[in-house]
């Protein structure tokens, strides 16, 4: 288990509401000392060199109900969190430049083997009691986690006995007041306890127009990598207890979430030249329409006083497929085979098929006084494989990743808990199982035999990494923290991209370079001061890795290259609770800056460019006032995405050498203003929320920096895949209405 930094800034934005008919996070508390789940320990994260949010149940219905997602509501809150795609595709969000691992009560949504960048819609938010994000490189949950963890903890038991309830009704619709923009949105949670037993079971249905823009124009839609808008999504959750003792509790938790678009728009292509967007018209696209399915399943028993410690033993089950569009508009290179059809003819589409049966142990206990000790072990078996549904061809051959790592940390606090001490060690053991297999007969690929693909022999590379932490917390008045550590992350690169993208025919996946693990070291220092009105902390790291993974977009298609990677970055947030009763102000500020080896080939070593956008977010300014008093709440925030330039490698005309250029302001930086107020009567809760307040007009950040094409001309020319040039949701009204029994 590896630990950084410790500070928590509470995200919480409504102190004053009841008690909902659930467990709430409040139930994971002692007093002030809040317990994140997702680090794997009992203690207070006041206790742990640990830099973590919480998002509690309230301001994460309050971000939802303004954009959408668990997603949109981590990358309103957190700084250091990129600019969402406003798409069903994660590709190239990130957090503190690296991917962030998203879970469901500590079970992992990643497929790292074939990464489809679907892992942050697998349940609906309606289910999520509140979200716990742990910064930085650090292995707590496994694999994954070199950005830190995403930890979506579902709604807990009942607290008494009876039958309990929640449900809820939104209405959502667009600045143009237009049908084909309207959405709808039901949800409904049963919780019942009788004596040792409980259950809880709920469902929920939601149904999203078309979006438009700050022009009133349709927003263009991702016909591959699959869209939010004119979709439909449905789950089922269910949560079942036994309270076999008074410390002694057995819990299985099931839950299935299917995402699926309607298919009833096709993509008119923009003018990045021009900055004329991609917009939509009705149509009938090709193939079917990407969806998303997941299926989640565990059994968790906890015994909080075994030989005086607490025990957790968890098995889990997950389960997805990712069915991905066709390429746009028509057909294109990749999927072509003359032994299927004549070349520009054959039309096909991928889908992601992952499995994934792991288990986790944790012990944890106070040897003597001021010393805890927390030792565990964690296995995961994770197939996937992506293949082409219309033809039934292979992409990615049938990978099984299987893990086993155990894991031993130390805290010692010393000095009436004034100083602690953390540190301990993760051995990682694993492999990676691969069959023979051959590549597509791509017209893109060039290999020695020319078109055709080419015979790749299967292995089982096996690695193994021992990944220390150390840290150390200093509180030497009430209120004042300052920490320091050192942590180490751990993750696969997109296994799939690499081996889909071999061309070298004789490759032997057992001594395939670019298959080793990537490994981030990250180091941290800050400081946190609750003081009377005032909470503010500050934190400063700088996170390495020798053989990173980048994304790099080749032939229209992203690939991965493994190259070194340096990031570093500032994060500052501040709170103040003024004296007008209810009214709090807040602010957060986060720096980054990414470099990279550009051309890894060199034999140098050196990072020598920036980042793109594909792999790093822009410096963000976060401003927000909230008001909570008597039945009346409210909050106004902004989200100011400033400029970033690019140094980005370009190829010279004839010459196929690589030099570094630089563009001026490669992202301009556009703001954001949402609002929200909500209303308790005697029969419910009514609330309204507003996206993208002033209607502003603005490109994806994700859509601007990462599809741009740089030439070096003279003079250097900026070209670029005009079909994903994709404006930003324009304002947008949501109507609910909830109400608990």
């Amino acid at each position: 288990m590896v630990l950084a930094p410790a500070s928590l800034h509470a995200a919480s934005q409504d102190a004053s509401l009841p008690a909902a008919s659930v467990a709430t996070a409040e139930d994971e508390q002692a007093g002030d000392d809040i317990i994140v789940t997702g680090a794997r320990t009992h203690l207070p994260i006041t206790a742990l060199p640990l830099t973590a949010d919480v998002i509690d149940k309230e301001a994460l219905d309050q971000q939802v109900a303004i954009s959408g997602s668990v997603v949109d509501a981590v990358s309103a809150l957190s700084p250091s969190f990129s600019p969402t795609r406003e798409k069903l595709s994660g590709a190239g969000e990130t957090l503190r430049g690296r991917s962030p691992l998203f879970a469901i009560n500590g079970i992992p949504q990643s497929t790292p083997i074939r990464d489809g960048s679907r892992d942050g819609y697998t349940i609906d938010p309606f289910f999520i009691d509140r979200v716990e994000l742990i910064y930085g490189s650090n292995a707590l949950q496994g694999i994954g986690a070199t950005g830190g963890v995403v930890n979506q903890v579902t709604v807990g038991p009942p607290r008494e006995d009876g039958v309990s309830g929640h449900a809820l009704a939104q209405f959502t619709i667009d600045d143009e007041l237009s049908g084909s923009g309207f959405g709808w949105k039901t949800a409904g949670l049963v919780g019942w306890r009788e004596g040792q037993f409980d259950a809880t079971v709920g469902a929920a249905y939601e149904k999203r127009g078309v979006f438009r823009d700050g022009n009133g124009v349709r927003i263009g839609v991702d016909g591959t990598q699959g869209e939010l808008q004119d979709s439909k999504s449905w789950s089922l959750f269910g949560r079942f207890g036994w309270q076999i003792g008074e410390t002694t509790r057995l819990e299985l938790l099931a839950n299935h979430f299917e995402l699926k678009g309607d298919g009833d728009y096709v993509v008119v292509a923009g003018n990045r030249a021009a900055n004329v967007p991609t917009t939509s018209i009705k149509g009938n696209p090709l193939g079917d329409p990407p969806s998303n399915n997941v299926d989640t399943l565990s059994l968790t028993l906890t015994e909080e006083n075994l030989l005086g410690g607490n025990f957790t033993a968890q098995i889990f089950y997950n389960k997805s497929e990712d069915v991905f569009g066709g390429p746009v508009p028509t057909v294109n290179d990749t999927f072509q085979d003359p032994s299927i059809a004549p070349n520009g003819t054959l039309f096909d589409q991928s889908a992601n098929e992952s499995r994934k049966i792991g288990g986790k142990l944790t012990y944890e206990r106070e040897i003597v006084s001021g010393l805890t000790a927390t030792a565990g072990l964690d296995a995961l078996s994770d197939k996937t494989e992506q293949s082409l549904i219309q033809t039934g061809r292979t992409w990615v051959p049938p990978s099984e990743y299987v893990s086993l790592a155990p894991f031993a940390q130390l805290n010692l606090a010393l000095l009436d808990e004034r100083l602690r001490l953390a540190g301990g060690l993760r051995w990682q053991n694993d492999k990676l199982k691969v069959d023979d297999f051959h590549t597509l007969a791509s017209t893109t690929r060039t290999t020695p035999l020319g078109f055709g693909g080419v015979d790749v022999d299967g292995g089982s590379p096996s690695f193994k990494e021992l990944l220390p932490n150390a840290g150390v917390v200093v509180e030497p008045i009430d209120g004042i923290r300052g920490y320091a550590s050192y942590a180490e992350g751990y993750t696969i690169a997109d296994v799939g991209r690499i081996l889909r993208g071999i061309g070298t025919p004789g490759v032997d996946v057992d001594t395939y370079l670019d298959l080793e693990p990537v490994v981030s070291n990250n180091r941290e220092i800050g400081l946190e001061v609750k003081r009377g009105a005032f909470d503010a902390s500050a934190a400063y790291f700088w996170s390495t890795s020798k053989n990173g993974s980048v994304l790099v977009m080749q032939d229209g298609v992203f690939n991965v290259q493994r190259q070194r990677i340096e990031i570093q970055g500032l994060e500052l947030n501040a709170t103040w609770h003024t004296p007008l009763d209810g009214l709090d102000l807040s602010a957060g500020y986060a720096h980054l800056k990414g470099r990279t080896d550009g051309t890894p080939n060199d034999g140098e070593d050196k990072v020598n460019i920036d980042l793109d956008g594909a792999n790093i977010s822009p410096d963000r300014l976060n401003i927000a006032a909230s008001y909570s008093r008597g039945p009346f709440s409210a909050r106004l925030q902004s989200q100011f995405y400033l400029e970033r330039d690019f140094d980005l490698i370009a190829v010279g005309p004839g010459t196929g050498q690589q030099q570094a250029i630089e563009r001026e302001q490669d992202f301009d930086g556009y703001a954001l203003v949402d609002a929200y107020a909500r209303y308790r009567t005697g029969f419910g809760d009514v609330s309204l929320a507003i996206h993208n307040l002033l209607d502003k007009q603005y490109i994806t950040y994700n859509s601007d920096t990462t599809r741009a094409t740089v030439q070096a001309a003279s003079p250097f020319a900026v070209t670029g895949d005009n079909n994903l040039y994709f404006a930003g949701r324009g304002r947008t009204f949501t109507l609910g209405f909830s109400r608990e029994f």
